[in-house]
Protein backbone atom coordinates (compact mmCIF):
# COMPACT_ATOMS: atom_id res chain seq x y z
CA UNK A 1 0.00 0.00 0.00
CA UNK A 2 1.01 3.69 -0.91
CA UNK A 3 0.32 6.54 1.03
CA UNK A 4 -0.59 9.29 -1.79
CA UNK A 5 -0.70 12.85 -1.05
CA UNK A 6 -2.90 15.72 -3.31
CA UNK A 7 -0.64 17.98 -5.15
CA UNK A 8 -1.88 21.56 -5.00
CA UNK A 9 -3.23 20.99 -8.73
CA UNK A 10 -5.01 17.84 -7.48
CA UNK A 11 -7.09 19.75 -4.94
CA UNK A 12 -10.48 20.66 -6.04
CA UNK A 13 -12.26 23.55 -3.66
CA UNK A 14 -16.34 24.10 -3.98
CA UNK A 15 -18.47 26.20 -2.49
CA UNK A 16 -21.18 25.31 -0.26
CA UNK A 17 -24.04 27.08 0.67
CA UNK A 18 -25.34 26.44 4.42
CA UNK A 19 -28.53 27.84 5.92
CA UNK A 20 -28.27 29.00 9.00
CA UNK A 21 -32.17 29.76 10.35
CA UNK A 22 -33.46 27.98 13.19
CA UNK A 23 -29.89 25.90 13.54
CA UNK A 24 -28.11 24.88 16.67
CA UNK A 25 -24.90 26.89 16.83
CA UNK A 26 -22.51 24.45 18.16
CA UNK A 27 -24.01 21.48 16.14
CA UNK A 28 -23.38 23.95 12.91
CA UNK A 29 -20.20 25.31 13.39
CA UNK A 30 -18.97 21.45 14.08
CA UNK A 31 -20.35 20.76 10.37
CA UNK A 32 -18.79 24.00 8.63
CA UNK A 33 -15.52 23.34 10.61
CA UNK A 34 -15.16 19.71 8.77
CA UNK A 35 -16.00 20.98 5.25
CA UNK A 36 -13.42 23.99 5.88
CA UNK A 37 -10.97 21.48 7.01
CA UNK A 38 -11.42 19.21 4.08
CA UNK A 39 -12.01 16.19 6.76
CA UNK A 40 -15.03 15.51 4.89
CA UNK A 41 -13.01 14.25 1.88
CA UNK A 42 -11.54 11.43 1.21
CA UNK A 43 -7.72 12.86 0.64
CA UNK A 44 -7.81 14.24 4.02
CA UNK A 45 -4.51 14.93 5.11
CA UNK A 46 -3.84 16.80 8.51
CA UNK A 47 -0.79 18.98 7.15
CA UNK A 48 -2.38 20.32 3.70
CA UNK A 49 -5.12 22.80 3.24
CA UNK A 50 -8.17 20.79 0.88
CA UNK A 51 -11.03 22.73 2.46
CA UNK A 52 -13.88 23.77 0.25
CA UNK A 53 -15.83 27.10 0.52
CA UNK A 54 -18.90 27.79 2.60
CA UNK A 55 -21.15 30.19 2.55
CA UNK A 56 -23.25 31.03 5.83
CA UNK A 57 -26.48 32.94 4.95
CA UNK A 58 -29.64 33.88 7.89
CA UNK A 59 -26.75 34.17 10.81
CA UNK A 60 -28.80 36.45 12.54
CA UNK A 61 -31.40 33.63 12.69
CA UNK A 62 -28.99 31.08 14.92
CA UNK A 63 -30.27 29.60 17.56
CA UNK A 64 -28.87 29.48 20.90
CA UNK A 65 -30.22 26.38 23.37
CA UNK A 66 -31.19 27.10 27.16
CA UNK A 67 -29.40 30.26 28.99
CA UNK A 68 -26.88 31.14 26.64
CA UNK A 69 -29.02 34.03 25.14
CA UNK A 70 -28.07 36.04 28.44
CA UNK A 71 -25.24 33.64 30.49
CA UNK A 72 -22.67 33.15 27.85
CA UNK A 73 -20.58 35.83 27.22
CA UNK A 74 -18.14 37.61 24.54
CA UNK A 75 -15.17 39.35 25.49
CA UNK A 76 -13.38 42.20 23.47
CA UNK A 77 -10.03 43.58 25.06
CA UNK A 78 -8.92 47.00 24.22
CA UNK A 79 -5.00 46.15 25.81
CA UNK A 80 -5.13 49.05 28.25
CA UNK A 81 -5.93 48.22 31.96
CA UNK A 82 -9.72 48.17 32.55
CA UNK A 83 -10.04 47.61 28.73
CA UNK A 84 -11.91 44.31 28.90
CA UNK A 85 -15.72 44.44 27.63
CA UNK A 86 -17.83 41.62 28.35
CA UNK A 87 -21.30 41.64 26.33
CA UNK A 88 -24.21 38.96 26.52
CA UNK A 89 -24.93 36.87 22.94
CA UNK A 90 -27.77 38.41 23.42
CA UNK A 91 -25.88 42.12 22.82
CA UNK A 92 -23.77 40.68 20.07
CA UNK A 93 -26.62 39.36 18.22
CA UNK A 94 -28.44 42.57 17.90
CA UNK A 95 -24.74 44.35 16.55
CA UNK A 96 -22.78 41.51 14.79
CA UNK A 97 -25.05 38.41 14.17
CA UNK A 98 -22.06 36.87 12.19
CA UNK A 99 -19.73 37.15 14.81
CA UNK A 100 -21.50 34.40 16.79
CA UNK A 101 -20.86 31.57 13.97
CA UNK A 102 -17.36 33.23 13.66
CA UNK A 103 -16.08 33.15 16.64
CA UNK A 104 -17.53 29.00 17.08
CA UNK A 105 -16.45 27.94 13.69
CA UNK A 106 -12.74 29.20 14.31
CA UNK A 107 -12.23 28.08 17.59
CA UNK A 108 -13.23 24.74 16.30
CA UNK A 109 -10.52 24.97 13.77
CA UNK A 110 -6.61 23.86 14.87
CA UNK A 111 -5.09 26.94 16.19
CA UNK A 112 -1.89 26.99 13.26
CA UNK A 113 -1.71 28.02 9.49
CA UNK A 114 -4.16 26.20 8.50
CA UNK A 115 -6.88 27.80 10.77
CA UNK A 116 -6.17 31.54 9.32
CA UNK A 117 -6.12 29.95 5.54
CA UNK A 118 -9.26 27.68 6.31
CA UNK A 119 -10.82 30.49 7.56
CA UNK A 120 -10.48 33.12 4.72
CA UNK A 121 -12.95 30.59 3.24
CA UNK A 122 -15.74 31.24 5.21
CA UNK A 123 -18.45 34.16 4.72
CA UNK A 124 -20.87 34.56 6.92
CA UNK A 125 -23.83 36.59 6.08
CA UNK A 126 -26.76 38.13 8.32
CA UNK A 127 -29.49 37.95 5.96
CA UNK A 128 -30.43 35.68 3.04
CA UNK A 129 -28.68 37.69 0.30
CA UNK A 130 -24.73 37.17 -0.40
CA UNK A 131 -22.89 38.07 -3.44
CA UNK A 132 -21.40 34.47 -4.16
CA UNK A 133 -24.14 33.63 -6.92
CA UNK A 134 -21.05 33.19 -9.75
CA UNK A 135 -19.42 30.64 -7.73
CA UNK A 136 -22.98 28.78 -8.05
CA UNK A 137 -22.39 27.50 -3.94
CA UNK A 138 -24.52 23.99 -3.88
CA UNK A 139 -26.81 23.83 -0.92
CA UNK A 140 -25.80 22.03 1.52
CA UNK A 141 -28.45 20.28 3.84
CA UNK A 142 -26.65 19.96 7.92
Amino acid sequence: MKTTIPRESEIKRSWHLVDAADKVLGRLAVKIADIVSGKNKINYTPHLDLGDFVVVINAGRIKLTGKKETQKTYADYSGFRGGLRERPAAAIRATDPARLIGDAVKRMLPKNRLMRQAFKRVFIYPKAEHPHQAQQPKSLEL
